[in-house]
């Protein structure tokens, strides 16, 4: 069986003058606060979500 891959990724920046879809997209990565990380699995929908707030948020490496 082949394992799940995720994906650490942490919030850099603050949403604060951002338009209401990139705060959405935040909240949907489970990111609320700068300094926050969150762990997802690896698909495209997410990487999708990571590609549209890249200026907000770094991967992290482990």
């Amino acid at each position: 069986m082949a394992e799940n891959k995720t994906v650490t990724i942490k919030q850099i920046a603050s949403p604060i003058r951002r338009k209401n879809d990139q705060r959405a997209t935040l909240v949907g990565l489970g990111l609320n606060r700068i300094g926050r990380e969150a762990t997802l699995e690896d698909t495209p929908s997410v990487r999708g979500m990571i590609a549209k707030v890249h200026h907000l948020v770094e991967v992290v490496e482990k």
